[in-house]
């Protein structure tokens, strides 16, 4: 990758590398775009073959928030962070308020906040050395049920879309990974009489989801065997790729997980194959809606009436969609990039506050 010419052609204004000798801290921050506000982004702990594999997801993942809070409506920007190692090696209090004076000298620019492989005790550590973070235990705490009910009401709304009803009793939805959102999203299903079947390459998460839910647990090497009315990818991207692609079985594609689709063009394939695609940066947006809300001042219930509104957004985005005849991640880009370029219109004069 040339990052400069990636950088210009996507609009990115930031690239951070870091390292910390005492703890073995490896980390990448991107900054995308703050038009809308400081960049406000989750941070990632994961064991990258490479630090190329690890730039462009850095990268990927922060162009992702920044379309994800303006479509959510949130006066924030987007950024990420990841960090190179393995989860179950390097976390340390020491390891975590590295990373936090990393933050900090960020000045701002970046709010931090949980992600894969991070949690709020975590996050607790990172905030002895910044204030630049949100999610924390003492305000709204894990996320997770917030991205798993905004995923459940982007996925009801693209039952409606295909099916004439939003109802999911019945419904057979495949969710591909079962860590804390998919936890949760499950719990939601089999609430609503949906038949889940769950996938995940971790056996104790398996165990914990199948000993108190009724599903089926479909081995990984499997997921695209049978047929499901909804497949729920919520481990990580890409899940739709050039090698998947011919052998998706669903009728709508919904989950939490950021950067479903490998490229853009793999949404045009979709749609040829009749699979209904519920934008993933705009239905998996309840965590950061969520976190936000401590910016405003914490209101749980408040956080779950904003959450219930991506049910609507994810209809307006098939109305676009069809109205334009595109596809609905194109749709989703539209709604983001129109917002930010109104409002950086808007700000174009000087008002005193």
């Amino acid at each position: 990758m040339n990052k400069f010419d990636y950088m210009a052609k996507y609009g990115y204004e930031q690239l951070v590398f870091f390292y910390d000798k005492e703890t073995g801290l490896k980390g990448i921050t991107c900054i995308h775009d703050t038009t809308l506000g400081p960049a406000l982004g989750g941070t990632r702990l994961w064991n990258y073959a490479s630090e190329e594999e690890a730039v462009e997801d850095v990268m990927r993942l922060a162009r992702g928030m920044t379309y994800k809070n303006s479509v959510a409506g949130l006066n924030i920007g987007g950024g990420k962070t990841v960090l190179i190692g393995d989860p179950d090696k390097v976390k340390s209090e020491a390891y975590w308020r590295a990373f936090g004076r990393y933050v900090q000298s960020l000045n701002g620019r970046y709010i931090t906040a949980e992600d894969v492989n991070t949690t709020p005790e975590d996050m607790d550590y990172i905030a002895m050395e910044t204030d630049y973070i949100v999610g924390l235990e003492k305000t709204s705490g894990d996320p997770s049920p917030f991205t798993a009910l905004g995923v459940y009401h982007g996925m009801r709304a693209a039952c409606l879309e295909k099916f004439g009803s939003n109802e999911l009793k019945d419904k057979t939805v495949l969710v591909q990974g079962v860590g804390s959102v998919g936890y949760h999203l499950v719990k939601l299903l089999v609430e609503d009489g949906a038949k889940v079947f769950i996938s995940d390459i971790k056996k104790d998460k398996l165990d914990r989801v199948s000993s108190e839910f009724p599903v089926k647990i479909v081995p990984v090497d499997e997921i695209f065997n049978d047929a499901y009315d909804i497949f729920a990818p919520c481990a990580l991207g890409a899940v739709v790729n050039d090698e998947t692609i011919s052998k998706l079985k669903f009728k709508i594609i919904c989950g939490s997980a950021n950067n479903v689709l490998k490229e853009e063009y793999h949404g045009v394939e979709l749609e040829k194959a009749g699979i209904l695609y519920a934008p993933d940066y705009v239905v998996n947006a309840g965590g950061v809606i969520n976190v936000y809300q401590e910016m405003l001042g914490y209101d749980p219930e408040e956080a779950k009436r904003k959450v219930g509104r991506i049910y609507n957004k994810v209809l307006d985005i098939f109305k676009i969609a069809k109205e334009k005849q595109i596809t609905p991640a194109q749709a989703a880009n539209h709604l983001a990039e129109e917002r930010i370029r109104v409002i950086r219109n808007v700000r174009g004069n000087y008002i005193k506050r």
